[in-house]
């Protein structure tokens, strides 16, 4: 069952679709697949400053073998991608993302290593996208990397970024049609933003942020920019003492840092495109497949944990398989309870990996990494 924690983003975002966008949208562009079949892979170097984390430790779970079929759920700069071919040039990768600039990069890609397949659009297009290749229940490895990429962090224009002015943006699609983070900081009433900031920010002041937003659209217009989306909350923050975390680098985090996240991930209605994305690869994998997830906060985390668990997301915790399920009123025939105790997935790992302190040192993008994987069952 998708929980309330998640549905808060299909109904939010209708609110600010009904309320802002009256006016026409382009529709979305046609997802392309491209195929190359030209020579052998070689090693190709982007130009782009994304590095993929936990680059050995996804090898050491995926263990790839000549033949075998992987779905990399988000390319991004196809270091993962590219450290599996090196370690196994014999297999064949569909290579999956929504960004036009990293889907641009997997088609390069292909160009050189005709094993790679690059695919457009989002985890919930993946069947679709997949259908004409035959691949269904058939996949020995699915991998994710969830979050925003450093292309997408470091490119001002995109509007990801806290650091650095550029309109307020944060579409992973790039200019599809759908809504910006303009778009909902100007139009999404101040209770719809508390919701988004306190949701998917998980941000203590979230109530003060959102009044701030809707006075300073009340009084000096449309906010446009990350720096006056940064300022309005660092205004928020004058007030109190700087409360918040460091990273495991020592650095300490913008205040903004958790607004901007949620704004995000609401924009991008990435909650329920990472639920679908896991429910479809428990879909795709064939028995014994094996499925790895990266993720970067603990929302991201916690839905992972949850699905490769068997545990609905509104439950709490700690609970066993029969405090689940009891109830006086219900009784439960052989065959449902035996339904009830069939897990599609056997995790792999009790705890999640996490980056070395030199991989951080080297990659600070990795110290917020929480790798988990599980075998799909039959």
């Amino acid at each position: 069952m998708i929980s309330s924690f998640i549905m808060l983003n299909l109904r939010s975002r209708s609110s600010v679709l009904s309320s802002c966008f009256s006016r026409n949208r382009r529709t979305f562009s046609s997802h392309s697949v491209l195929f190359s079949r030209n020579a052998s892979c070689l090693a190709v170097d982007s130009d782009v400053g994304h590095k993929a984390v936990l680059i050995d430790e996804v090898l050491d779970l995926l263990r790839p073998k000549p033949k075998q079929i992987i779905l990399d759920m988000t390319f991004g700069a196809g270091g993962h991608t590219k450290s599996v071919l090196g370690h196994c040039p014999d297999v064949t990768i569909y290579a999956l993302d929504r960004d036009p600039v990293a889907y641009n990069l997997a088609q390069k890609l292909s160009l050189e290593c005709t094993q790679v397949i690059p695919l457009h659009g989002k985890f919930s297009h993946i069947m679709h996208l997949l259908s004409p290749h035959g691949i269904d229940r058939n996949v020995d490895a699915v991998l994710f990397d969830f979050g925003a990429s450093s292309m997408q962090f470091d490119s001002a224009e995109r509007g990801f970024s806290i650091s650095q002015n550029g309109l307020l943006d944060m579409r992973m699609d790039g200019n599809q049609g759908q809504m910006s983070a303009a778009d909902v900081v100007n139009y999404l009433s101040e209770d719809g933003l508390y919701q988004v900031i306190k949701k998917y920010g998980e941000e203590k002041r979230a109530r003060l942020i959102a009044r701030a937003i809707v006075d300073s659209r009340n009084t000096y217009g449309k906010i446009t920019t990350t720096t006056q989306l940064a300022g309005i909350v660092a205004d928020v923050y004058k007030g109190f003492s700087i409360d918040h975390k460091t990273d495991r680098l020592g650095r300490p985090s913008h205040v903004a840092t958790k607004t901007f996240q949620a704004i995000r991930i609401f924009v991008n209605n990435e909650l329920n495109e990472l639920y679908n994305g896991l429910e479809l690869a428990c879909r795709l994998l064939k028995p014994g497949g094996i499925c790895a997830a990266i993720s970067f906060h603990s929302l991201e985390d916690r839905i992972v944990k949850r699905h490769f668990h068997g545990i609905d997301m509104d439950e709490r915790g700690n609970m066993s398989v029969s405090d689940r399920h009891r109830n006086p009123s219900v009784t439960h025939g052989k065959a449902e309870v035996e339904r009830l105790l069939v897990r599609r997935w056997d995790p792999v790992l009790r705890h999640p990996v996490t980056a070395t302190e030199a991989e951080i040192r080297v990659n600070p993008r990795a110290r917020s990494a929480k790798l988990r994987a599980a075998i799909r069952t039959k």
